[in-house]
């Protein structure tokens, strides 16, 4: 067991009706995977489980179960609740418990939220999601493969390439090590001050500031450049079973009503080592699009630029018999984007 780490950990659920109960066991068994090496108590690890529903539901305190036998039990019982996927209230529910006494939450420890999503809220999360990161939460996301990158890329603690995944449900093992890695570092004794997302010394509001718009790429402070490198990437990993997933996002609240475009995305020609990208409508008032792919699994994410003229590409020197995540952003005139993801599988 890993007895050197301290904090609350907290798992955001979803318990909403568009997930399976299939998908809801298969993530109740990632996150018993995720917490066996870690110690519990209260000079060690607690842990916490939040619902997503309709209304925001505690399956138990932080300070309820200081053994692995009994939070193993504890995970085994927990029942889906169903209701709608309001995101943005368990979230706001979430900092208020994260820094609750009575949910038994010490005020002195790091802060880990991990949040397992189909990708889909029925309500904002971004403020609430700024305000957690603000207070020094470190955030991981991870999603089942149907999320937008660009979304929970800005959602997750920066960089993303550390934070955020995509893999299918029957895939999560593939993350486990990764992400157990990640949040042991934040819990690590011996750290600093636990508002300090990085224990090597790098600072949480340094990478706060890191931009990921619009090509990607990071602007690092100096002395932080050992820690981050390049270009951001998107962490992915995830699954060959679905070929093509269409899921509007858009990134920004509120969209002019000619502001509709990519509405649709079409994956095609697909060969070895290409496949051919094109969305409908194109729109005057598109400058520009980006096309950005990258496999799955993986941790890398290249970029296309498309004229606003035109409404396909052609993705090349791709690997055979693989998955790819493809986001598709129009960039606006007006300064504002909007954004469709896609699969697509490349031929043996």
């Amino acid at each position: 067991p890993i007895s050197n780490t301290e904090g609350d950990l907290l798992f955001l659920l979803d318990s909403s009706a568009s997930v399976s109960h299939y998908e809801f066991s298969r993530v109740k068994e990632f996150m018993w995977d995720l917490l066996q090496p870690f110690t519990f108590g209260p000079r060690d690890v607690q842990t916490s489980i939040i619902h997503i529903s309709t209304t925001p539901t505690m399956e138990f305190p932080f300070d309820r179960h200081p053994s692995s036998g009994s939070l193993r039990q504890a995970i085994r019982d927990t029942r889906q609740l169903m209701g709608d996927t309001n995101t943005g209230k368990a979230l706001s529910f979430a900092k208020e418990k994260l820094f609750s006494g009575e949910a038994g939450a010490r005020p002195d420890v790091p802060k880990v939220l991990v949040w397992v999503t189909d990708g889909f809220s029925t309500d904002d999360i971004s403020e609430p999601m700024q305000l957690l990161k603000d207070m020094g939460v470190t955030v991981f996301i991870v999603s089942t493969g149907r999320g937008n990158y660009l979304e929970l890329s800005a959602a997750a603690s920066q960089p993303p390439d550390k934070h955020l995944h995509f893999v299918d449900v029957d895939d999560l093992p593939i993350i486990t090590k990764e992400l157990q890695d990640g949040i042991r570092g934040r819990l690590a004794r011996g750290c600093g001050h636990w508002d300090e997302v990085f224990c090597r010394g790098t600072n949480r509001l340094c990478q706060e500031l890191l931009s990921s718009f619009p090509g990607m790429e990071c602007s690092v402070p100096a002395p932080q450049t050992p820690h981050h490198k390049g270009p951001c990437q998107a962490a992915a990993a995830a699954s060959a079973s679905l070929c093509l997933e269409l899921h509007p996002h858009s990134h920004l609240s509120s969209f002019l009503p000619e502001e509709i475009s990519p509405a649709q995305v079409l994956i095609s020609e697909s060969g070895p080592r290409s496949f051919h990208v094109s969305w409908a409508p194109t729109l005057d008032s598109v400058m520009g699009y980006q096309v950005l792919y990258g496999p799955l699994p993986g941790n890398s994410v290249k970029v296309l630029e498309v004229d606003g003229r035109h409404n396909s590409t052609v993705v090349e020197n791709l690997a055979p018999n693989t998955t790819y995540l493809v986001t598709v952003t129009a960039i606006y005139r007006s300064g504002k984007e909007k954004s469709l993801s896609a699969k697509a599988c490349t031929q043996e």
